[in-house]
């Protein structure tokens, strides 16, 4: 939602039971007994007001012209008369009638208002308000309000204009008012109307009657007039005669009575239609074709006057738009692709004719308006010949779109309109408070704080640091409220007329927005419940009032209602109803304390007896305990603060003070029940939980108490007052604000103070920003200057000037320097690198009111108020003064950020001067004058001299200057002439305070008021701006960042909006295309030349955006016949070829037609065409004979093609093993738990069923079956080698996987697997090097599979018996392939510029398969086709590595359509129904509209509706390499490169990870000592840390260009207040060594101790030292609270240390004192145990160990590892494995100084973990295998592992293990034993 849209302030009623009866419920459709009319007084017996009511003087009596019985409504004040229909709010009339008539006559000399309550399709209630009191048109989210003019009657007095504006005359006329109530709403609101709620008709006036129909009724057409002229039959139908005002004889009726329709029905020319000369309506807006032969009726001058003035009131001036004569027979114009064409009924063909395009000719007149109609959004037309210019309504809007002119989005085909729409997404404010810093709220989870700033409520993620916005409240928020489970938000705004908004706080829709009548609402409390709602201000008198409303019915849709009120004298600061008893309130203010109660609808209070603290100042407030309503009332205390420091403990049963305390500062801390001693900390707020309680003082000190305040538990500072202080629901947070603007919580597990905003003080003056660093500096009225970031928005910096105020401010282009300028005429300059101040200039001796750098930054210019100019030279870093001017610089011009700009090429400099009135250009670098302009006398038609406010220069190509004037307009200047180009007028309500153009001089940003604007700069289109709210203050500045993504503005706050825009190259074109419209010229003057229907298509589709698409110009290639090309020939030809295979070849021309049977023996026979010459590429050109060519079976091609899609395993070294002892059936010790991780390097490998929920991806060589509800995971291992791809049938009961060969394997491995039980029931092997894709047919009677780049052979499978029954190998690779969703028969494959569609046809047991090789478009040039997938019907989508999609007809297998879809290759498509799904190299995915692709296909190059939408776009982590999605396309699932799986919703455009992994090696592992949390670490300098519950990363600390080698897990257990000691370490590849805090989520130390690589790393037992090995045998021990390296062993040196432990053992065990034994081991084969005593910084060798290896390693390429590990369950003994003369594992006793025991082994080790619970001992070797051994005992293998396993770590618990093999990480359970 745009920032600019509101929420509901009303609610939508239902029929209820009232006093007379039963009002008919609202209904979707007009029901029959609405039809054709329902007359609403008769219908609801308004003269028994039973279902009806009425207040102050409302009587009936017979008026004599119209000799029938009115109701006169009069009143001295408009709302204290009325008439009312229902009789109460909750009703509803339910009246879905589309037009609403209104018989009245307004009382002379007296004014009028009339309220409609009308209900949307969306349960939105939206007020309707017409009144002689209004003078502008206004509007918001829920209440429009138009003006009506009181017109005299004919041959009155002509009355001027601007005197027509107020109480109605005394001629005023009977008046038909007709109200199009679906054309209001869907006009100024872009909503749909449902029916009318009800009807308030306010003093004074008269009324006849009150209808509803779904007709349009001609008052001046008597009922034989029309049945002569069969006026019926075109939609014109008579009023009814009980609702027409009569004639008499010979005398018309628009001679006596007004006719006024709203909306007007449009703005042609009377003689284009009769609806446009006779005065009277024509439904449908069409005329009929033989009219009533009479005299068009002329307008009357009064109701022209009227006419004229309200285009004045609510409609820009626009000049003229050039374009042609509109024809009087309007062709028809296509809707959008989204919306399918229908036929228009004739009782709606009227909004339909108002959504044609009316252009004027530039005939030299002003078109006339519609006979009668109030133009609230007229094209009002001058005589200019320039450009039209249509801008919207005055903006005190509370939406986005431009105005009240803004069609809905089914008028996009016949309305141009600013796209994107919209254009603008507020993204992030920077600000807090503005009423008061006071109101910030904790949201029930714990993890989203609740506050205000200025107009708009901003909800807070504490974490992710994401906002969410309420917006609605047009002034500041003065107060907020939550029930107790934060699902119903309360809002106060402050001002005169206090307005209260109740929020669905989960969806943040308004349920309902109430006046308070009270002027300004200091404080809300909302009871437990959300029943009752209280709220305490003053009055207009200036006493204190206190209100009680029910809100027990909001969230039904009922209404608000006050259950009582009260006044008083006494002073309230705080009020908050008690947690028992809705009905009961506390309060405490200036020397009192009260307690509250509603009873039988009067709130009364009693005071508490305070003795000697009743001359405190209370200030606030808290419950000891929350929701207790089933506790008694006599339990319940409740604590107050005040500004002495006095805390008061109140008894509420006893309405006594129960206990007083007194709060001291440090010296006089010792807190006594009560000390009078000294001045008390003053207390602006207390929070208290049922633990601690928190106070927020006058001091800045934020501190916690027991409940007895015995003493500060902890206290932390803040840098201002705290204002308020909240203790979260789960206390472990307590949220403080502070007086300065802070936001922040502190974190009581980690004692951290998190600051979750900063902000200015005081209004913002300008900003700055700068594209290098990314940062942006802002002055405000707080004398502050702040740099803030602009990619986190955290404030950087924050300078304070001792002498003057900061009032201008400007970035260097390239230099991290900041220029600052003072209301005492100084510039400061300084440098953020240094933090330190360069330049102080003197130059001015004023307020400077202009500062810039020149976008090369070699200059620097100021000016002040008093006319000076200066010119500054940047070329060092210190500037300096080149010249300065005097009295150039208007003086009376005032200070804006756009009173000084430089154009972008630096030559220009423009500022305002030497008076408001003049625009002065000059050469930049010398400030020599070039041209000046007098903007004041332009404009010859106004009696007022236009002044100047800003300047800002266009894009240099454009050579344009626009200047923003005083009356409201935008000049277009030529920059080197001075001529007028055009004007832009009105822009805004008041003057623009700001301007800026996009660097692509595309689109300008406006700021007036409190509203931004967004024009499309070159304002092609009829509605070229939109509108933008939030601000509650005057914008000051707006402006595009560098990087031209984002727009900021500044004023109350700092607003950061998100660019939806698309850039130039990648924009749709401005103008709609018609099958009427005449093309316009180029800049040149040229047209495009049409292409003969022969060309290729087009190549490039503009990437249209989230709005109306445009239309693409798409010519169709040559067609072939409409017959199948796949017809066979009457004479085949049998080849004789080994093997007894033949070839049948079509009897057509089209060499590539080949029919290809399967041999009747074992081996394969290949046969292929030969390759054609490029002039034969065209699919319409066919060789003259066909060829037959035998070749080698197997195509000699090896070179990757230039295509991502192919799948290379990972390079591993290692082999599969030769022995291998699994465990028996059902005496498994280890059970594989989990796979963390998914292959992002498979392709097309995972699948989604959304129907079954299956859900299944790779991971190395194991498929993982996961529940995507609970997360379990099954394990399918059956493959050896790392799996490349995966598919699963239509029913999701077989699964197919297929991985590379194994060794002495000569074909890869196909498994065919029963989804149900898990089982692998086939095992297919006809491929040699890699399986590419594979595809089931629809019925699932065959399955394709595609080998890769070097085996280029594609295979088809019968799925009964798995035989294969059909093979072939193609000359090129292919890169996918695709069964057709509609026929089992045909299937299709891409590769290298081409398209294969194959057509299966089986005879028997035979089966033969014809194919044709479509060619890619030329125009695409040399293209590898990589993806593709079926469309509806007989489409085909294929994507290319160069990012073009096509688009093919299967039938005819012609590409007829291209576009550009991406700028990296598309290697994933999937298309469901009228959406496609496109995933690129460019880490994107894209979905796109191609609902219009289907009846270009059928229309050809005569198609108008050729539309391509991309309706959303996602940025992954990634290439894409898989994705499945539901039938919808709404959701899914895509796996990218970076081995993550994300689940993807586009309703909600959303991305969240749900499979994540190591995208490379991972090289350590290790457990949480909870094993709550595991940690893993890999190549890529990542460090991961994984929740074992879910199995979900938590946290992922990332370090660039490093490797991460080894790491550990601090060995402390997590205690409650202990957080802090979960840490990990990690060492990496520069000999740095890293802390991280796992609860902070930061790195804590850094730390350098080795000058190589850290090759392994350990805690001391203790975790108090950390011992680190380095890859030249260093090893250092260091401390992580000092950071200081304790000493460096180089006993290893040379050789890389390989393993590090420690453990404990007695004090004087093996007679060395210590208590901690720790060992090292080297590649070398040498241990090394020590013995230490950390706290005397002890370390003594107690052993070394050198294991002997042969002298020649045989049939080794590498050396294992040497590893060593303590025995746990063997004190003093050490196992060893390594590279020795055995495969063995040794077992080394410390006390015995011997080897003691022997365990061979298959292999020498890779990696080896002791369980410290049992004797179990797991080992993985270099053969993928892992081996658990008991020692002694059995040995049981594992597979699983698809590479050499490199780490095994157990738990400390033993009862789990984790392993790591190259990216894969697995966690298994030890289930027995």
């Amino acid at each position: 939602m745009a920032a600019g849209q509101g929420t509901s302030g009303h609610r939508n009623g239902s029929g209820v039971r009232g006093a007379g009866g039963t009002v008919p419920p609202p209904l979707v459709a007009p029901a029959a007994w609405q039809r054709p009319y329902l007359n609403i007084f008769k219908h609801f017996r308004v003269e028994e007001w039973k279902r009806s009511t009425k207040e102050g003087d409302v009587a009936t009596f017979t008026d004599a012209r119209l000799k029938g019985s009115v109701y006169r409504i009069r009143g001295s004040i408009p709302g204290s008369s009325y008439l009312q229909l229902p009789r109460t709010g909750t009703q509803s009339l339910g009246l879905t009638g589309r037009y609403l008539y209104l018989l009245f006559r307004p009382v002379p000399h007296k004014h009028f208002v009339v309220h409609l309550d009308v209900t949307t399709e969306e349960k939105q209630v939206v007020r309707i308000s017409f009144s002689s009191l209004f003078k502008e048109f206004k509007s918001t989210a829920t209440w429009l309000q138009f003006p009506f003019v009181c017109g005299a009657a004919e041959g009155s007095a002509r009355t001027p204009r601007h005197e027509l504006v107020g109480d109605a005359p005394t001629d005023v006329r009977w008046t038909c008012l007709v109200l199009d109530l679906r054309s209001i709403l869907s006009l100024y609101l872009n909503r749909h109307y449902s029916h009318l709620k009800s009807i308030k008709l306010c003093s004074s006036l008269l009324v006849k009657n009150l209808c509803t129909s779904d007709l349009v009724f001609d008052p001046g057409v008597t009922f034989s007039e029309a049945r002569q002229a069969e006026l019926a039959c075109h939609g014109v139908v008579p009023m009814p005669r009980e609702m027409a005002f009569p004639v008499p004889k010979g005398e018309k009726w628009h001679d006596l009575y007004d006719y006024i329709r709203f909306p007007s029905e449009g703005s042609s020319l009377p003689k284009d239609s009769i609806q446009k000369s006779c005065p009277g309506p024509v439904a449908g807006g069409q005329a009929p074709e033989h009219p009533i032969q009479q005299q068009p009726v002329a307008l009357t001058s009064a109701v022209r006057d009227r006419l004229s003035l309200i285009q004045q009131i609510t409609s820009p001036k626009a000049m003229p738009h050039r374009g042609p004569v509109v024809p009087k027979s309007i062709p028809e114009v296509h809707l959008t692709a989204s919306r399918p064409p229908r036929a228009v009924p004739a009782g709606h063909q009227e909004l339909e004719q108002n959504q044609k395009l009316h252009n004027v000719g530039d005939s030299g007149q002003s078109p006339a308006v519609s006979n009668g109609g109030i133009h609230v959004y007229a094209h009002q037309r001058s005589k200019r010949a320039t450009r039209a210019v249509h801008s919207g309504s005055e903006e005190s809007t509370s939406r986005k779109g431009p105005g009240p002119g803004v069609l809905p989005s089914r008028r996009a085909a016949a309305c141009r309109r600013l796209l994107p729409d919209p254009i603008l997404k507020l993204r992030m404010i920077i600000g807090f408070g503005g009423c008061s810093t006071k109101w910030a709220l904790w949201a029930q989870n714990n993890t989203a704080v609740v506050y205000p700033c200025h107009a708009v409520i901003v909800t807070l993620q504490i974490h992710s640091r994401k906002q969410r916005f309420f917006i609605g409240h047009t002034d500041k928020v003065s107060a907020l409220a939550f029930n107790g489970s934060s699902t119903l938000l309360a809002s106060a705004q402050a001002g005169p007329r206090s307005v209260v908004r109740l929020w669905d706080f989960p969806t943040g829709s308004c349920l309902s927005m109430f006046k308070t009548h009270v002027h300004s609402l200091l404080s809300l409390s909302f009871s437990y419940s959300g029943a009752v709602l209280c709220g305490v201000g003053k009055d207009g008198h200036g006493k204190t009032m206190v209100v009680v409303w029910n809100t027990a019915q909001v969230t039904g849709g009922g209404e608000v209602a006050v259950l009582a009120k009260a006044h008083t004298d006494v002073d309230i600061q705080a009020l908050k109803i008690t947690s028992f008893d809705d009905t009961r309130m506390v309060s405490c203010g200036w020397d009192n304390i009260r307690l509250w109660r509603v009873r039988s609808g009067v709130l009364r209070s009693f005071a508490v007896d305070l003795g000697e603290y009743r001359s405190l100042e209370f200030t606030g407030l808290a419950f000891q305990e929350g929701h207790a309503a089933e506790q008694e009332r006599e339990d319940h205390t409740f604590f107050v603060c005040s500004k002495s420091g006095h805390i008061l403990e109140v008894d509420y049963h006893n309405v006594s003070v129960r206990s007083a305390r007194r709060l001291l500062p440090a010296p006089l801390r010792d807190c006594q029940r009560l000390d009078k001693a000294g001045a008390g900390i003053a207390i602006n707020s207390i929070s208290i939980s049922s633990h601690f309680c928190a106070t927020g003082s006058e001091d800045g000190y934020l501190r916690l108490w027991p409940l007895d305040f015995s003493a500060v538990v902890a206290e932390a500072e803040q840098e201002a007052p705290v204002s308020c202080v909240c203790i979260s629901p789960d206390g472990r947070r307590i949220l403080c604000t502070t007086a300065a603007g802070y936001l922040g919580y502190l974190d009581l597990q980690s004692w951290d103070s998190n600051t979750l905003m900063r902000s200015h003080e005081d209004s913002i003056l300008a900003f700055s920003m700068e594209g290098v660093w990314k940062q942006m500096a802002t002055v405000s009225q707080d004398s502050t200057i702040r740099v803030w970031d602009l990619v986190s928005m955290q404030q950087l910096y924050d300078f304070t000037a001792a002498e003057g105020t900061p009032c201008a401010v400007a970035f260097h282009p390239t230099q991290q320097m900041l220029a600052c300028g003072f209301d005492n005429g100084m510039v400061w300059t300084f440098s953020l690198a240094t933090s330190s101040l360069l330049v102080e200039h003197k130059q001015h001796r004023t307020v400077i009111t202009g500062l810039t750098f020149s976008p090369d930054g070699n200059f620097m210019f100021s000016s002040c108020l008093q006319g000076s100019l200066a010119l500054y030279s940047c070329m060092a870093q210190k500037s300096h003064v080149l010249r300065v001017l005097g009295n150039v610089v208007a003086q009376d011009a005032g200070s804006s950020p756009d009173m000084l700009v430089v154009s972008g090429d630096s030559h220009l400099l423009a500022f305002v001067g030497p008076s408001k009135y003049v625009v002065t250009v000059m050469e930049a670098c010398s400030l020599d004058e070039l041209l000046r302009v007098d903007i004041s006398i332009l404009n010859l038609n106004s009696t007022a001299l236009d002044s100047a406010v800003g300047v800002c220069f266009a894009p240099v190509p454009r050579g344009e200057l626009l200047v923003a004037t005083s009356s409201n307009k935008i000049l277009v200047l030529d920059a080197k002439t001075g001529r007028l180009v055009r004007e832009v007028s009105p822009v805004h309500k008041l003057s623009c305070s700001s301007l800026a153009l996009s660097k692509d001089g595309r689109y300008l940003l406006t700021a007036g008021d409190k509203v931004i604007k967004v024009w499309d700069y070159q304002m092609h289109s009829n509605i070229n701006f939109q509108v933008y709210i939030g601000h509650s203050e005057p914008v000051r500045q707006v402006a595009f960042t560098p990087d031209q993504r984002h727009v900021i503005s500044v004023g109350d706050a700092i607003f950061l909006w998100d660019f939806l825009a698309l850039p130039e190259e990648m924009s749709p074109p401005a103008a709609l295309c018609s099958s009427e419209s005449v093309p316009l010229l180029g800049p040149e003057g040229s047209s495009e030349k049409l292409k003969d229907a022969s060309e290729t298509p087009r190549q490039a589709v503009p990437l249209p955006l989230l709005s109306s698409p445009p239309c693409l110009d798409v010519s169709s290639v040559h067609q072939t016949g409409r017959q199948s090309i796949f017809s066979k020939s009457d004479k085949e030809e049998e080849a004789d070829l080994p093997g007894s295979s033949r070839m049948v070849v079509n009897g057509d021309k089209d060499a590539s037609v080949l029919v290809v049977e399967p041999a009747r023996n074992e081996e394969l026979i290949v046969v292929r065409p030969k390759e054609r010459q490029e002039s034969s590429r065209s699919p319409g050109t066919l060789a003259s004979e066909p060829r037959k060519e035998t070749t080698s079976p197997k195509p000699q091609c090896s070179v990757r093609p230039d295509s991502y899609r192919h799948f290379t395993p990972c390079f591993k070294a290692s082999l599969l093993p030769k022995s291998f002892l699994p465990p028996p059936a059902g005496s498994e010790v280890l059970k594989l738990k989990a796979v963390i991780g998914y292959n992002g390097n498979g392709r097309g490998n995972m699948v989604w069923n959304p129907d079954t929920g299956f859900f299944a991806y790779t991971c190395g060589c194991i498929i993982v079956v996961e529940d995507l509800h609970s997360g379990s995971q099954n394990h399918w291992l059956r493959h050896a080698e790392e799996i490349s791809t995966l598919t699963v049938s239509h029913d999701a009961q077989v699964l197919a996987s297929a991985s590379g060969k194994r060794n002495g394997d000569s074909h890869c491995q196909i498994c065919i697997w029963n989804v149900p039980d898990g089982l692998c029931t086939a095992s297919l092997f006809h491929h040699e090097t890699q399986v590419q894709a594979m595809a089931f047919s629809q019925d699932d009677r065959f399955l394709v599979t595609l080998g890769d780049y070097s085996d280029q052979t594609i295979a088809l499978w019968n799925t009964y018996t798995y035989e294969l029954m059909w093979s072939t190998c193609i000359s090129d690779p292919v890169h996918d392939v695709a069964f057709s969703p509609f026929s089992h028969r045909e299937l299709a494959c891409v590769g290298k510029g081409t398209v294969m569609f194959w057509l299966l046809e089986q005879q028997g047991a035979d089966v033969h398969l014809k194919v044709h090789r479509a060619p890619a478009p030329d125009v695409l040039g040399p293209v590898e086709l990589t993806s593709l997938c079926y469309g509806a019907d007989t489409l085909l989508y294929s994507g290319t590595n160069s990012g073009q999609i096509c688009v093919w007809d299967t039938e005819t297998n012609c590409c007829f359509m291209t576009w550009e879809a991406d700028e990296g290759e598309i290697g994933v498509l999937v298309c469901r129904h009228n959406r496609l799904l496109s995933g690129s190299n460019a880490k994107r995915i894209r979905l796109w509209a191609v609902a219009a692709v289907q009846e270009l296909r059928l229309k050809g190059p005569d198609a108008r509706s050729n539309l391509v939408l991309l309706e959303h776009e996602i940025t992954l982590d990634g290439t894409i390499v898989s994705a499945a999605f539901d039938d919808s396309l709404e959701m899914g699932i895509v796996g990218t490169t970076a081995g993550t799986l994300w689940y993807i919703n586009w309703m909600e455009s959303t991305s969240i990870r749900l499979i994540s992994g190591h995208k490379n090696k991972v090289t350590d592992v290790c457990f949480s000592p909870d094993e709550m949390h595991c940690a893993t670490c890999g190549e890529d300098g990542s460090v991961r840390i994984w929740s074992l519950g879910s199995m979900e990363l938590v946290v992922q600390f990332q370090v660039l260009n490093q490797s991460c080698q080894c790491l550990a897990w601090k060995p402390h257990p997590v205690i409650a207040w202990g957080a802090e000691s979960q840490h990990v370490v990690a060492g990496y590849s520069d000999g740095t060594m890293r802390v991280f805090s796992i609860s902070r989520t930061e790195m804590e130390l850094k730390m350098q101790p080795h000058a190589v690589a850290l090759t392994a790393i350990t805690y001391s037992t203790d975790g108090e030292m950390i011992l680190s090995g380095g890859k030249d045998g260093l090893v250092a021990i260091s401390s992580p609270r000092t950071g200081m390296t304790i000493c460096v062993l180089a006993d290893h040196k040379g050789s890389p240390i390989t393993a590090l432990q420690c453990t404990t053992k007695q004090y004087r065990d093996f007679g060395v004192e210590g208590g901690e034994l720790w060992l090292a081991t080297s590649s070398d084969r040498r241990v090394s145990i020590w013995a230490s005593d950390w706290l005397k910084d002890k370390c003594e060798l107690l052993d070394w160990l050198s294991f002997p290896a042969p002298a020649s390693p045989e049939g080794l390429d590498t050396l294992p590892p040497s590893l060593a590990a303590f025995c746990p369950w063997e004190h003093g003994t050490l196992v060893y494995v390594g590279f020795g003369r055995q495969k063995e594992a040794l077992f080394y006793s410390l006390h015995k100084k011997q080897v003691v025991m022997k365990i061979p082994l298959p292999y020498f080790a890779t990696s080896l973990s002791l369980s410290p619970a049992a004797r179990f001992m797991a080992v993985g070797f270099g053969a993928r295998l892992l081996r658990l051994l008991r020692c002694p005992g059995e040995a049981q293998d594992y597979a699983g592992h698809d590479d050499t396993v490199r780490r095994c770590c157990f738990a400390p618990s033993g009862r789990r293990l984790v392993t790591a093999s190259h990216s894969a990480v697995l966690l298994w359970e030890l289930t027995g034993g």
